[in-house]
């Protein structure tokens, strides 16, 4: 009788001991999926940040296609205004100007997001007042899209409306 309970205890101890097993290396699957999912988002939001920075200096006012305005050391991938009857350029799988921007790195990950700006025009107010005496009547606007991670991975996509002086 006792080797039979015995037998019962072990097997019984078996399924918890490989029930914990499996839920361990689920929970660590998924805190994987997060960091991953974390250092897309912030590799993503940190290309909008550089993007915006060589923007306010740069100023670029493309009236065709993108291409990359430089001015040293500010270089910025720029779109000309979005024609609103076409795919919006982040949602076109045939759109190629999507560029580079500095890499994030978080310990032995490194992730390389890439980013455009398309440029909105030059006719939206700045002042609140009707005068226009304290700055400004219409500032520049452009629409940044970027874009973090790999295929098979998490990914993560932003857009910043960005308002500057002309």
């Amino acid at each position: 009788m006792a080797l039979i309970v015995g037998l019962i205890l072990l097997v019984v101890m078996t399924i918890v001991g490989l029930v914990g097993v499996r839920v361990v290396s689920s929970e660590e699957r998924l805190t994987g999926h997060a960091v991953d999912r974390s250092l897309s988002f912030q590799a993503a939001e940190a290309a909008l940040r550089e993007v915006e920075e060589a923007i306010e200096a740069l100023k670029p006012r493309p009236t065709s296609g993108c291409s990359v305005v430089t001015v040293a050391p500010n270089s910025v991938m720029a779109c000309a205004p979005p024609s609103p009857s076409t795919t919006p350029r982040w949602l076109d799988s045939s759109f190629a100007s999507w560029t580079n921007a500095s890499a994030v790195t978080s310990g032995g990950l490194s992730i390389t997001p890439t980013y455009f700006a398309e440029y909105l025009g030059d006719s939206f107010p700045c002042s609140q007042s009707p005068d226009c005496s304290s700055q400004p009547c219409n500032c520049l606007r452009y629409r940044i899209t970027s874009r973090a991670g790999d295929a098979g991975r998490a990914q993560a996509m932003v857009q910043s409306i960005y308002a500057t002086d002309p």
